[in-house]
């Protein structure tokens, strides 16, 4: 039962939502400042990377 509510909640939520969602665990496991801004900064670059006028605007 879990497995299929996990699965309903997933096909409910946007792409967006979970790209979100997923970045902010991945900045919380930061295990210190220097971490969770190299984390930042990768994640800012990633999203450079997909959207290059994003950065220019």
């Amino acid at each position: 039962m879990f497995l299929l509510s996990r699965f309903f909640l997933f096909l409910t939520k946007s792409a967006e939502q979970r790209d979100r969602e997923r970045d902010d665990e991945y900045l919380a496991e930061a295990t210190d400042i220097y971490d969770l801004e190299y984390r930042m900064k990768k994640l800012d670059q990633r999203a450079a990377a997909r959207h290059p006028s994003w950065m220019s605007n």
